[in-house]
């Protein structure tokens, strides 16, 4: 069962693979219990009762606009023959939401529009690390968050606005605007951060810098051109328990920070095979047990300078104990709680040989 307060909830999935929610089902009644207008921003759409839930609030009179990677819709080779190619069912059902009015739209950033977000009737958002595709909502491990929060909404209606505007990627710094600060939801803090426009790797560090006895994480990919890698590593060295969960295809890569992150003290894992599990595609991070920091944003410096990213910080570890302490540590204890049941049932740990 996802974990609520107030008028946030989060969900840590799939159910597929051993995780405890389900995230097909919340994506589809999000989209369900739209009156006037969806603002769909993903990088990939594959998954056809997504598909459906659109095209259904389509049907009933809701104004749906959407952004997609473009890169998800064309082959990386010309297909040979009458071969219609990998990227076949996502022009597929780009083809059927356009049919029924649903005004689709690609990005034009040459990188990564990396995106995964709804915005419902400027009332409510909900995000994640969670793709709209069946691997995403049935075998990669992810989390989704909903808000139900006016001022949530607005920010990441106008980040959509922006990019419906064509200002993708790095063209988004030429026109700089302010984080939302101090803003509470069920007195819960929640921080929405884009990226580039607010380089959310500085957000990481400096929660971190303010941790006093743990971290724990989980990522799809973590590369030493982030700066949080060596955050990591100053709060080891401090004495804070320091843990994490990475993706083993990702771990392996030649620029991957795993060699960082073990040789500073870091208890690091990956996840095994076997387990039914084809991806940790998590951005996770639980502060203290009382701060998570979720969304889109993989631990890589191009994701903070050049792609289009989102996160959500939920929580303020200046809050002193109290109500609102304990209502955020609630969020926080259930993804630190799913992070421990990856490492406890699907991963290894991760060794690094010493170079001779």
């Amino acid at each position: 069962m996802p974990v609520s307060v107030g008028a946030i909830t989060l969900f840590m999935g799939p159910v597929n693979v051993g995780a405890p929610d389900d995230l097909e089902g919340p994506i589809i009644d999000f989209v369900g219990a739209a009156q006037t207008e969806l603002l769909v921003s993903v990088q990939e759409l594959d998954h056809r009762p997504i598909a459906d839930a659109l095209i259904a609030a389509r049907r009933r009179g809701v104004r749906v606009q959407v952004i997609l990677e473009q890169d998800y819709l064309r082959e990386r080779r010309v297909p040979e023959g009458d071969g219609l190619g990998a990227q076949e069912l996502n022009r597929e059902l780009l083809t059927l939401i356009l049919r029924v009015g649903v005004d689709a739209k690609a990005d034009y950033n040459p990188q990564i529009f990396h995106q995964k977000f709804i915005v419902r009737d400027r009332q409510a958002l909900l995000t994640g690390s969670t793709n709209f595709t069946t691997t995403g909502v049935t075998k990669n491990l992810n989390h989704l968050v909903i808000l139900e929060d006016l001022e949530v909404a607005r920010e990441y209606a106008r980040e959509f606005r922006q990019m419906r505007r064509g200002v993708f990627g790095k063209r988004s710094l030429e026109t700089p605007r302010k984080p939302l600060e101090g803003h509470f939801v069920s007195g819960v803090r929640a921080k929405p951060l884009f990226a580039p426009d607010h380089a959310p790797e500085m957000e990481f560090i400096k929660q971190m810098i303010k941790a006093e006895t743990r971290i724990d994480f989980a990522v799809f990919t973590f590369a030493q051109s982030s700066g949080i890698d060596d955050a990591l590593v100053n709060a080891r060295q401090k004495g804070l328990a320091v843990q994490g969960v990475l993706d083993r295809r990702q771990a392996n890569q030649k620029w991957a920070s795993k060699g960082t992150l073990v040789d500073g003290g870091i208890t690091l894992h990956r996840n095994k095979t076997g387990t039914g599990v084809r991806k940790v595609h998590h951005k996770l991070m639980v502060i203290d047990d009382a701060l998570t920091i979720l969304g889109s944003f993989n631990y890589t410096g191009p994701a903070n300078l050049v792609n289009d990213e989102n996160i959500m910080v939920l929580g303020d570890l200046d809050l002193p104990p109290g109500q609102a302490r304990d209502d955020q540590a609630v969020l926080a204890r259930y993804a630190r709680d799913e992070i421990d049941r990856i490492i406890a049932d699907q991963a290894e740990p991760i060794e690094v040989t010493p170079a001779p």
